[in-house]
């Protein structure tokens, strides 16, 4: 039986009705123009409301960015989830992910990224490498990537930009490349456009689970870890494979309900990050020794502080950008913080470091652990996933006794360890055995079934495009 409207039912629409206009209006400005001029009067010009309107369900421009940011997710996400529950979709796509394929043929790849360059963190790293051995080994590659879009800074982190207007575009990019196998790195805009596509076009794809995306939005905002969980179940669902980074990332995401987990191992460069050489120069010259050195975004998901409030000897060194800088420089005066490093120079402060000092419990493996021993540097962490995989009997570094105590020991322990013998350990690992180990729980569309898609793709657009005869 249908409920008769009632005024606070009435008002609650109208609010809910006046704060998507508003949203709608901020989409149509940065469609025109780029962020720094977002103004209050032009969206409630667009919005045909008051300014006062807008200030007073966005208080903010953070909060206006934030809320905007959520409302485009769910303006991709709810036509998905309706998708996702009529019984032909999955069934289809089930089909020809269990097709046998032969991992050393050269293919036609398509990557999603939301996390590209000029971004500098592991995620980037490992996807432009395992790019650049993809390309060596013979297949031909497509990235989808923010740089190719409209963009706005991500609200807490303007280092990261978020892509607008994806959907129409990427489909474009789906249909000119006509990809063999899609693989859909993160869960941002591109990778729901990319998501979306494949669902409603019924064709395969794998996916990748990088970042603890739960833990490191419940670190920045009032959000439970069941939502964000949530959200990472629905999106990952229809993958053929979801790839990981270790064991332990994989027996974490099967207790909260994920499926078709394969392991993706990682790799490090040993001719960048080798350790010192004569004639180096020395980045830490006139700084009291031991040096110990925490490389990434200084920001709260990293978990930086609990490095820096560690009573160790010598020195404390933050190499890296980010929202927290700026904070924890003022906290830590005794500390240095370098800003942004790469390169050579990035090398050159791994190589010349006592420990390495990797605090974070967000990371799925933490590749800069593999770039300090590849430089010679033992590593301490907390038994978190990423390093309880890498470090144990590995006579590499040492883990503290706890996710929240022992970091302390474990840095002075660190300084026992044989260099040579880090050094040694990091030569396992190789970005053409990452590449290999992709390529290899790819899922692509079988054939026939690929060529006629493709075909009758074309057919249909140039359908589309024949002009009406009078």
């Amino acid at each position: 039986m249908k409920l008769p409207a009632t005024p606070q039912n009435l008002r609650d629409r109208q609010r809910a009705e006046t704060r998507e206009l508003i949203l709608k209006a901020v989409g149509h400005q940065l469609e025109q123009g780029p962020l720094e001029d977002l103004s209050f009067a032009e969206i409630a010009k667009d919005a045909k409301v008051g300014e006062r309107t807008v200030y007073r369900y966005f208080p903010t421009k953070e909060a206006l960015l934030g809320a905007f940011w959520a409302w485009m997710q769910n303006q991709v996400a709810a036509p998905l989830e309706a998708k996702l529950k009529t019984p032909r979709s999955l069934p289809r796509i089930r089909e020809a992910i269990n097709a046998p394929h032969d991992a050393g043929r050269p293919m036609r790849i398509l990557m999603a990224t939301d996390a590209w360059e000029p971004q500098v963190n592991g995620v980037v790293r490992t996807l432009t490498r395992v790019v650049a051995e993809l390309k060596a080994m013979g297949h031909q590659v497509e990235v989808i990537s923010p740089d190719q879009f409209k963009t706005f800074p991500l609200p807490t982190y303007a280092e990261i930009k978020v892509a607008i207007g994806v959907y129409e575009p990427v489909q474009e990019r789906f249909k000119a490349f006509e990809p063999e196998a899609i693989h859909i790195a993160t869960e941002g805009p591109i990778g729901l456009a990319a998501r979306r596509i494949c669902v409603e076009w019924k064709l395969p794809f794998t996916t990748s689970y990088h970042t603890r995306f739960p833990e490191y939005v419940s670190a920045r905002l009032p959000l439970p870890l069941a939502a964000g969980y949530a959200y990472m179940k629905w999106f990952h669902k229809p993958s053929g494979r979801l790839m990981v980074a270790t064991p332990t990332m994989r027996d974490e995401l099967a207790q909260h309900g994920f499926r078709n987990i394969s392991a993706w191992s990682r790799g490090v460069d040993t001719d960048i990050f080798h350790p010192p050489r004569e004639g180096d120069p020395d980045p830490y010259a006139g700084l009291a020794r031991p040096i110990f050195l925490s490389v990434g975004r200084v920001a709260v998901e990293k978990n930086i502080e609990a490095f820096l409030g560690l009573d160790l000897p010598g020195t404390k060194v933050v190499v890296g950008p980010g929202p927290q800088k700026e904070e924890l420089e003022a906290k830590y005066p005794k500390a240095i913080f370098t800003g942004s490093k790469s390169g050579e120079e990035l090398a050159s402060y791994f190589a010349g470091a006592d420990v390495f000092v990797f605090p974070s419990l967000t990371d799925t493996f933490g590749l800069v652990i593999l770039e300090a021993m590849a430089s010679g540097t033992p590593v301490a962490a907390y038994p978190a996933p990423g390093p309880i995989d890498i470090i144990p009997n590995s006579g590499a570094g040492k883990l503290a006794n706890t996710a929240t105590e022992g970091l302390r020991e474990a840095c002075l322990e660190a300084l026992t360890c044989d260099r040579a013998q880090v050094r040694a350990y990091a030569e396992k690992f190789s970005w053409r055995a990452c590449a290999e180990d992709f390529v290899r729980n790819l899922q692509p569309y079988p054939e026939p079934e690929k060529t006629r898609f493709w075909r009758r793709l074309r057919r249909l657009a140039r359908v589309r495009r024949r002009p009406a005869i009078a």
